[in-house]
């Protein structure tokens, strides 16, 4: 009998605009995981931001954390796959940034400790109105200089702001890395997200498959990033609020992620095949 992971992205997709989950998509995921159904998520999110929106659904399995860059236990937080930027890859990047005046969030493990680091009194109001939703995060560190900013282990580069900005730092940077360039569902702002080259959601999945020994996915999006995700998928289902180059490349069109989308599709067509 075939095992099938089912895999969803988190903000847009099996979360409502309000960045919660409803209690029926929980307690329908719950009931499914329980008779057998392999789900977790893949989400830009870290673990610490995703954690406490996902509390309620039972996720056995790890989960997929920044757009790829990690796959985490859950349960534990351990981490079971990773990738960082190499010392000259971080070095091309910041030069980059510096040229066309980007202060990025960077994230960083310093001695096994995460952290988001940044200039404050350089960040543009974009990033500071983003760094405010973040107050009493334990990963927060201001620093005032910004060599300051490349400490520890890098792995992702946020940066939010003039579209004029981040779309010279995307053009130079897109094909050497991961580069995540577009508008934030929830501010309207423009963001550049760059990830090490290697971090997909798509690569972390199929490894994340293979770890489990399932032997097809079925995948839920609503955004460009999901987009190598779905092409590497067996299935894959937009929500009717994703871009419209997901949904031209998705097996179907579910409902809204205020419709619960995802959860009503499993419970629907998902029982047949766990």
């Amino acid at each position: 009998m075939s095992k099938t992971l089912y895999i969803s992205d988190l903000d847009g997709t099996l979360m409502r605009q309000d960045q919660t989950i409803s209690s029926y998509t929980v307690d329908t995921i719950n009931r499914l995981v329980a008779k057998g159904m392999c789900f977790s998520f893949a989400t830009a999110r870290s673990l610490v931001t995703a954690g406490p929106i996902t509390a309620g659904i039972t996720v056995e399995i790890p989960a997929v954390v920044y757009n790829g860059a990690f796959i985490i236990d859950k349960q534990t937080g351990k981490i079971l796959l990773s990738h960082y930027f190499a010392s000259h890859e971080r070095e091309e990047i910041f030069q980059v940034l510096q040229e066309a005046n980007i202060h990025p969030i960077v994230y960083s493990y310093t001695e096994g400790v995460e952290k988001f680091t940044y200039c404050r009194d350089l960040c543009n109001e974009e990033t500071r109105a983003f760094i405010d939703t973040k107050k009493g995060d334990v990963r927060d560190n201001p620093v005032r200089e910004p060599d300051e900013l490349k400490q520890g282990d890098i792995f992702y580069f946020t940066c939010i702001g003039e579209e004029e900005k981040l779309w010279l730092a995307y053009q130079r940077l897109k094909g050497k890395y991961i580069c995540l360039y577009q508008t934030d569902i929830y501010s309207g702002a423009k963001w550049l997200e760059i990830i090490p080259k290697e971090a997909t959601k798509a690569n972390a999945v199929l490894q994340l498959k293979e770890m489990l020994g399932c032997d097809r996915i079925v995948a839920f999006g609503d955004a460009k990033n999901d987009i190598p995700l779905f092409q590497i998928a067996d299935e894959c289902y937009a929500v009717a609020n994703a871009v419209p180059e997901l949904k031209e490349v998705s097996t179907g069109v579910v409902l809204r992620n205020e419709e619960d989308g995802v959860a009503r599709w499993l419970e629907e067509n998902g029982s047949w095949q766990y």
